[in-house]
């Protein structure tokens, strides 16, 4: 990796002007000293706020890593700043260089990769169901006449929409502003039901005030691919990325920061999200690649 690293730093230093380019990351923070992390701030143990400005989990933590070697390549000190971004603004703050590298929870599919680059898959999601564990929902079949959430910018609207076309089922869609609203028009029966990735669906069932009143059901909707983003056509930054996340798969480390976002207690509450890592996600770290959505599909 270090060699890797001392070869980007002479790539910078013998590209001249060339590396003015906005979308030269490396660049840019060599010059400013500063480089922005968009984070979300309920994205379950993907990505999540503790508060006063304090960001965890487990994509904030791998993103840690990569800034780490963002700053050896730099070979200055560099200030990480955090930028809360939603489902809506992510890609256009992506874009404008408003944040350098995003470490939410965002599928990577073909049509956002015309407006971003993704850095390799490091989670595998399976978009899922919560209800009331009192009422008797078991699958999307029993969803007919109900009010079904979930969240505006998201992959999930899609999936929703696929799925209710491909059951005939008439149910209205209700939209929460971000993942935690959502969460709260099920938690306080606005919705029967909250369609989402199943880690956001988990973790803020863990984080919620009585975890036991919610519940995942039925069927897998959809498999997608969740990655880093970060903005279109930087070489450089999509090598250090990919290089960063390829050592920590080799070396445990990647297994290690799982177990410890999902498998084992978390903050605030030290409680147990309980996913252990999927065959998909084993699989994505075994060949890893920055195949979008629809290749899954296409399985």
């Amino acid at each position: 990796m270090k060699l890797k690293l001392v070869a980007l730093s002479v790539a910078l230093l013998a590209g001249g002007a060339a590396f003015a380019q906005a979308t030269d990351t490396l660049a840019k923070v060599k010059a400013s000293g500063v480089v922005t992390m968009g984070v979300r701030d309920s994205s379950g143990a993907l990505s999540y706020t503790l508060g006063d400005g304090k960001y965890v989990g487990y994509h904030v933590e791998i993103c840690s890593r990569i800034l780490a070697n963002l700053e050896k390549a730099a070979g200055r000190k560099l200030e990480v700043k955090y930028q809360s971004v939603t489902s809506q603004n992510r890609i256009p703050l992506v874009q404008n260089g408003t944040v350098d590298i995003e470490c939410g929870s965002t599928t990577n599919n073909a049509t956002r990769a015309k407006d971003v680059t993704f850095l390799n898959t490091t989670f595998v999601e399976e978009v899922r169901v919560a209800v009331k564990a009192n009422s008797g929902i078991t699958s999307i079949a029993q969803l007919g006449g109900k009010n079904v959430a979930t969240t505006t910018g998201t992959t999930s609207v899609q999936t929703l929409r696929k799925n209710k076309r491909a059951t005939g089922l008439e149910f209205k869609e209700v939209y929460g502003k971000d993942h935690s609203d959502s969460f709260l028009l099920l938690e306080s029966g606005r919705a029967d039901a909250f369609v989402m990735d199943g880690s956001i669906l988990a973790g803020n069932i863990a984080a919620s005030k009585n975890p036991a009143d919610i519940k995942i059901v039925g069927e897998v909707l959809s498999v997608e691919p969740i990655a880093i983003m970060i903005r279109k056509d930087d070489a450089l930054f999509k090598r250090l990325g990919d290089d960063t996340i390829q050592t920590m798969i080799k070396s445990g480390e990647m297994a290690k920061i799982y177990d410890k976002w999902f498998v084992q207690p978390i903050p605030p509450k030290n409680v147990r999200v309980g996913l252990p890592p999927s065959v998909s996600i084993k699989a994505a770290w075994a060949t890893p690649n920055d195949k979008p959505v629809e290749s899954y599909a296409a399985k």
